[in-house]
């Protein structure tokens, strides 16, 4: 009896001590680093050269984690390639690399620094956390040697990462993740054989890791949240803003809507690449955000969140959108490209109306109120469905509202940053063939509108109040993403069809010529 009695007493204190250790609310912080880069040479530098350069990025950093945990920041992002920049080749950015360990083997580097061999970097960022009392995400590179018995090794004969590292307020390294979805030009790096769901838990909340591109592709992304339930993604990013729909504050803020969870983007603040916008979203609204194409200078953001964000309400994104009667416009449409896919649009020509507009499988539904109708600014409504094959592969369905760059209609799809139409009201909504879709709504000069506009259960993005700025565009980002490879493979076949073809026809054309 007097066992069970403190068996009973013990569980209530283990049960007490976990829930005041718990924290229902943190502070986030990221930081937008204005990176040093090296000098561009396809032939490698010494190690001592390429630390020099790193620690010089580090004494920037050091100096935005040391004033986020001096703010009460528990934890903060940091930029990928914030550490050595780009623009290497697979043997030039060799030197920038440390062999980094799992985080199985319970290693604080700022205690024990040469256990995994010599790895500075990883022994400065763990010491910032340990001193600091703050959780540090970081980009860096991992190396990892192989041989002749895998029949994958490289020719050079080991395995290159661009890699997360996570290390938590004692210094200690909690999360390493390698990057999957790689980018146009990282030849310099491995991706994975097999994709990396990587998660760690603290007292405020769950957390899943990944890394800029990863963004647009199920996994690990999308595993992350719908099967193993994370609370907040971490998101190093070294992200080109492409305008209409992947500006960097817009996206990264509509997925975090999209899946209801928190989202602290950290992107490279360098503005002639057109690299800036970081911030801090939680699944209602985005709390604090940067967009500056103006400056040079780095931005450290901070705000507070849930632990556990509540989760959104469940949207049938065709439920609304099946029930509209529309008005036939085809002879009204017109052919538009952004970013390289082939919309179809329909201009809206009234103060206000009602509009629709199809391709393939998706049709788009638009009520809108404008202010006024300006003379010189031209508004569309698009829709496309299709694969889109150019940085990478991947199926969309869009339905959007967005401002031509002139009154010309060939510019419609075309990058635009101001606008000076106002809107009362809008509801934009679309037969969407997916749960994955993403609220985007954007106004001038690359701005959000935190808490103006809101997503119904049966799938209209609609105004809450007039928008407090002239819009760029309001749009519904759909992915099919079981679509991607299915399209890919009917597209190769086409591709090597095409070619059969050339090849029976070549003899002929030589004759004739």
């Amino acid at each position: 009896m007097i066992t069970s009695q403190l068996q009973t007493s013990v569980s209530i204190l283990i049960f007490c001590v976990l829930k005041v250790s718990s924290l229902d609310t943190f502070i986030a912080a990221v930081y937008e680093h204005a990176v040093i880069l090296p000098n561009t040479t396809l032939i490698p530098v010494s190690h001592e050269k390429a630390l020099a350069l790193m620690n010089q990025n580090l004494d920037i950093l050091e100096g935005a984690i040391t004033l986020a945990a001096k703010q009460g920041a528990h934890i903060i992002v940091t930029p990928e390639d914030a550490i050595y920049g780009w623009n290497f080749s697979r043997e030039s950015i060799y030197p920038y690399l440390e062999d980094i360990p799992g985080p199985q083997v319970n290693w604080i580097p700022c205690n024990n620094p040469n256990r995994f061999g010599y790895t500075p970097v990883q022994e400065r960022l763990s010491c910032l956390a340990k001193n600091n009392s703050i959780y540090v995400v970081a980009n860096i590179g991992d190396k990892k040697p192989c041989n002749a018995s895998d029949p994958q090794c490289p020719p050079d004969g080991r395995y290159q990462y661009n890699t997360n590292v996570v290390f938590d307020s004692e210094g200690r390294l909690v999360a390493r993740y390698h990057k999957q979805n790689l980018f146009l030009n990282e030849d310099q790096f491995n991706v994975p054989k097999e994709t990396e769901v990587v998660t760690f838990n603290t007292t405020f909340g769950k957390f899943g890791v990944f890394t800029c591109f990863d963004i647009l592709f199920h996994d690990p992304a999308v595993t992350l949240v719908k099967d193993f339930h994370v609370d907040t993604i971490l998101f190093p990013t070294a992200w080109m803003n492409v305008l209409p729909h992947l500006s960097a504050i817009e996206f990264h803020s509509a997925w975090a809507m999209g899946m209801g969870v928190n989202f602290l983007a950290s992107n490279i603040h360098y503005p002639s690449k057109k690299m800036t916008g970081s911030g801090i979203y939680a699944p209602d609204s985005p709390r604090v955000f940067h967009y500056d194409m103006k400056t040079k200078k780095g931005k450290l953001l901070f705000s507070q969140l849930d632990s556990h964000p509540r989760q959104p309400v469940m949207v049938n994104w065709t439920s609304y959108a099946n029930g509209v009667k529309a008005l036939s416009r085809e002879n009204e449409e017109f052919k538009g490209v952004i970013f390289h896919d082939e919309f179809t649009f329909l201009e809206l020509r009234g103060v206000t109306g009602n509009y629709t507009v199809c391709q393939k499988d998706l049709c788009c539904h638009l009520s809108y109120k404008m202010s006024e109708k300006r003379p010189d600014e031209v508004y569309v409504l698009g829709a496309f469905d299709g694969l889109h094959i150019v940085e990478g592969s991947y199926y969309l369905q869009v339905c959007t509202l967005l401002k031509c760059k002139t009154t010309n209609l060939n510019t419609c799809g075309h990058s635009v940053e101001s606008a000076s139409t106002r809107f009362d009201m809008f509801s934009l909504s679309g037969t969407f063939g997916t749960q994955y879709v993403f609220p985007e709504v954007l106004l001038s000069e690359v701005q959000l509108a935190p808490g103006e506009f809101q997503v119904s259960s049966d799938g209209r993005l609609f105004s809450l109040k007039p928008p407090s700025g002239p819009v760029l565009t309001v749009t519904l980002f759909g992915r099919l993403y079981e679509k991607d490879q299915e399209s890919k493979a009917s597209l190769d076949f086409r591709a090597q069809g095409l070619i059969v073809i050339l090849i029976a026809v070549m003899p002929i054309v030589y004759s004739l010529s």
